[in-house]
């Protein structure tokens, strides 16, 4: 079964008492993103996704980044968090940002409020990643994965920005069931520096190619070990080519892994 444990400890990431309880514990701490800020993945959301998209930001927390979209010029944001208490710090700030901005608690397992083809952009910084690390991980990655796929409207992009590398990452995204076109681009955390002597020329800004399997290649070497991965996948275009399939078919293929 696809779970990926390399970054996971003992906390249940995806149990919403354990998010308010830190949300409460950090209420001093101010805002924080997790991996990246919105800095080094401008040039990438500012790519694929146009100021006019509906973004669904999904596992919000408390961070800037949409805060930081907007100032960017984006019109419409939607929030969600299954912890109450990050939304309820994410009201209070975004009230000063945007009249427009809404921020909703929700379960990304299961967001049946929102109709199909809703919005025309998903943002995820972390969220998938937390599943990967609660409990019943394969299955809870499914739904979610489920649900942004039947949300995107065609042409739209999912945006995932996580530590998991393709050989934990691609077995959950590239499903045939989303029928995703998947682009992967690699970035180093902030503030990392190139090793001394190292006279690379890669730009973190050009896509990396996969292999037929969805790996990066055997001769990709990363300059920083602990690098982050964007994935940039993109809904068809063409509704009728989407793979039918129910989200119980889904579940049931995972547990067979």
């Amino acid at each position: 079964m696809f779970r990926d444990v390399s970054a996971c400890n003992t906390y249940n990431y995806g149990d919403a008492l354990y998010w308010d309880a830190r949300y409460i514990q950090d209420a001093n701490s101010g805002s924080f993103d997790w991996y990246q800020r919105y800095s080094a993945l401008r040039p990438f959301v500012r790519k694929y996704i146009s100021l006019t998209s509906r973004v669904l930001m999904v596992g919000c927390g408390n961070a800037v980044i949409s805060e930081d979209m907007v100032k960017d010029g984006f019109e419409d944001i939607m929030n969600i968090d299954i912890s109450s208490v990050a939304i309820d710090m994410m009201r209070k700030k975004m009230i000063f940002v945007s009249l427009t901005h809404v921020d909703m608690q929700m379960d990304v397992k299961d967001m049946s409020f929102f109709p199909d083809e809703s919005f025309d952009s998903v943002i995820d910084k972390g969220t998938l990643d937390s599943l990967m690390c609660g409990t019943s991980a394969p299955i809870n990655a499914a739904q979610m994965l489920g649900e942004v796929s039947r949300l995107l409207k065609p042409g739209g992009v999912y945006m995932l920005i996580t530590y998991g590398d393709p050989t934990v990452r691609m077995p959950h995204i590239n499903r045939p069931v989303y029928n995703w076109k998947v682009e992967l681009y690699v970035i180093p955390r902030p503030g990392n520096q190139k090793p001394a002597g190292s006279t690379s020329l890669k730009s973190y800004l050009e896509p990396v190619p996969m292999t037929e399997k969805g790996l990066l290649p055997a001769d990709y070497t990363l300059e920083d070990p602990d690098s982050h991965f964007i994935y940039v996948c993109k809904k068809a275009d063409d509704p009728t080519a989407v793979s039918h399939g129910s989200s119980n078919s889904l579940t049931d293929d995972t547990l067979r892994r």
